[in-house]
């Protein structure tokens, strides 16, 4: 009876030292709100509007919906369009597109279409090789180390930049897409990405107690190396067996058979397709407000291969991007960039604007943030690399709207393509992977300077998808 009794008692202290904790919504404040928020007649009309349809519907801004204008001043080659399907690839496909738009340029006439599928085989044994080495290197810290937590909170994934594209297709190369076809599962990735996640996180455990015990550096290698073997097996059977020979012949723009055939590794396809080493021939600058400009930022751990390079760039105004990219353009490169593309997106149309929807007036408030601090609350952020190919420039010679391919199908958008206007791209634009020849000497300076390392795990610092 006194221990129920003295349980009792416990439980109401407990209960009202709970009660009394400020900063929870009292009766008095709740009564507050429920004042200030007396629905009048017009809001019950608003509210049945609201609760019967899409929000987009209801806050789009009827004079901004007119014709869009798709006369570009500048416009690089037209190419066809990708489609990355139920997946994460949109670094691949963007990358993709400057291959081979650089590759029809450099031969005049040929054309190309490279497998992602085979790439991608590539890029999931590297990242969970990547996982699983990370798990040895720290496997002496707590597993709740914010290190170890994000080897096993991110364990492989689809996402990327252009740096994956560079490091993985000098070590493995490349093969044409009727090589080595998309397959179910690498055009709809979740499935398979979740059970060789499974699988990372049981063997990351595995490898850590090995480390903990201990055990020789040849046996944990050993190990690490067993456990890669049936990745790798399990990537087989999801994605296709990669191949290690094949016979090509390259085709005109036209569909005309241009020589003969000739048989290529993936490596040696690689050289006649891209004709150079890719790292060093390119630099990522990327407009992060929050930061110091012309300074050169390194991101650890955010790479594809663990042997291969880290994410670096060189922080930039958004004018000095823009000079860059329309010189570019203007020479008939098409470049890999980087936006928050779900923002202010009107998909029926493909087109980006700051002015297409009013989500304020509908809701009476504002959405007053700053990029800066839409970035800083994880609000905004790079999501989704598309291929910059067009921009439109007045008088003056400043642009005004810009064009990219999008890898979301021919039949979607302005056909395959998005529109943006140039007060949307300073908004919602992030990276811009740049040629070294239009590179100014300023920046090319700032961006050989020694880096500044941030951590992963900053919101801008996702990869993209």
């Amino acid at each position: 009876m006194r221990k129920g009794l003295l349980f009792a008692m416990m439980c109401v202290a407990l209960t009202a030292s709970a009660q009394k904790r400020e900063g929870g919504i009292s009766e008095k404040m709740l009564s507050e709100i429920e004042k200030e928020n007396v629905l009048q007649a017009s809001d019950r009309a608003l509210v049945n509007a609201i609760g019967a349809n899409a929000i987009d519907d209801l806050a789009k801004n009827r004079q901004n919906a007119g014709a869009l204008d798709t006369q570009f001043s500048v416009e690089t080659k037209k190419q066809s369009i990708s489609d990355q399907k139920q997946s994460g690839r949109c670094w691949m496909f963007s990358g993709f597109n400057v291959l081979r738009s650089d590759f029809n340029l450099r031969t005049d006439s040929l054309t190309v279409e490279l497998s992602q599928a085979y790439l991608f085989f590539y890029d999931q044994l590297e990242k969970a090789n990547l996982m699983l080495q990370g798990c040895i290197d720290t496997g002496n810290k707590p597993i709740d180390d914010q290190r170890v937590q994000f080897f096993f909170h991110y364990p492989i994934n689809d996402g990327g930049t252009f740096c994956g594209v560079a490091d993985l297709t000098e070590k493995y190369g490349l093969v044409p897409t009727e090589v080595m076809p998309e397959s179910f599962s690498s055009d709809n990735t979740s499935k398979a990405r979740a059970l060789i996640a499974s699988k990372l996180r049981e063997f990351g455990l595995q490898l850590r107690e090995m480390v903990q015990k201990d055990k020789k550096p040849g046996a944990i290698e050993k190990a690490k190396t067993r456990m890669l073997s049936q990745i790798y097996r399990m990537l087989q059977f999801t994605i296709g067996n990669p191949p290690q020979k094949f016979t090509y012949a390259f085709k005109n723009e036209k569909g005309k058979v241009v020589g003969e055939a000739k048989e290529y590794t993936p490596l040696s396809f690689y050289k006649e397709v891209v004709g150079k080493q890719l790292n060093g021939t390119f630099i990522m600058v990327m407009n992060d407000p929050r930061r110091e400009y012309y300074k050169t930022y390194e991101v650890e751990y955010d790479r594809h291969t663990y042997d291969g390079h880290n994410w670096k760039y060189v922080n930039l105004p958004m004018d000095d991007i823009e000079e860059m990219a329309i010189s570019a353009l203007k020479a008939g490169r098409k470049l890999y960039s980087s936006y928050d593309v779900g923002k202010m997106l009107d998909r029926k149309r493909g087109y980006c604007d700051t002015e297409n929807f009013d989500y304020g007036s509908l809701f009476n408030t504002t959405f007053g943030m700053t990029k800066a601090e839409r970035i800083s609350t994880f609000d905004s952020g790079s999501t989704h690399a598309m291929t910059l190919t067009a921009v439109d420039l007045d008088k003056k010679g400043k642009a005004t709207k810009w064009k990219v391919e999008n890898s979301w199908g021919a039949d979607w958008g302005q056909k395959g393509c998005l529109i943006m206007t140039d007060r949307w791209l300073r908004e919602y634009m992030f990276r811009l992977v740049v040629p070294n020849e239009f590179v100014p000497a300023k920046v090319m300076k700032a961006y050989e300077t020694q880096p500044v390392m941030v951590m992963p795990e900053d919101p801008l610092f996702q990869m993209d998808e």
